[in-house]
């Protein structure tokens, strides 16, 4: 708590400020969408939707909600980067051999290969989706 109340840390702030970018609104927002483009500019969106999905997934797999087994049967790079880590489209199969494709960041020390096992967890906001938690261990 800081001297003058409930004051938000540098990362909260900084968290804020990229929503408000990546969905065009307030000072920075409008400054971005009108500078960048159309196309950049859903890039960027992308870049940040990619990691507010990192972050959910994290909260996710932390509260104890079950992952699901899936096998990795196509990668391909977006050549998007959030922090040095490469955001890629994933193509997944699972044990009842249905296949679901997925856009996610993925650790540039742990990309997944085709054929090996990763995990997935059921996205709460949109039902029949998925977010990548990770390789299997």
């Amino acid at each position: 708590m800081g001297l003058f109340g409930n004051r938000k840390s540098r990362e909260e702030r900084g968290v804020e400020i990229a929503n408000k970018v990546a969905s065009g609104k307030g000072f920075y927002g409008r400054v971005t969408k009108a500078f960048l483009g159309d196309e950049d500019f859903s890039r960027l969106q992308g870049a940040v939707g990619a990691i507010n999905n990192g972050v959910d997934v994290q909260a996710l797999v932390a509260s104890g909600v079950p992952t699901v087994p899936a096998t990795v049967v196509s990668i391909e790079d977006t050549g998007q980067l959030v922090n040095f880590d490469p955001v890629v489209d994933l193509v997944v199969q699972f044990a009842d051999e249905s296949r679901f494709a997925l856009r996610t960041l993925v650790s540039k020390l742990r990309i997944p290969r085709v054929g090996e096992a990763v995990r997935l967890v059921a996205d709460p906001r949109l039902p029949g989706a998925y977010l990548y938690a990770g390789p299997a261990e």
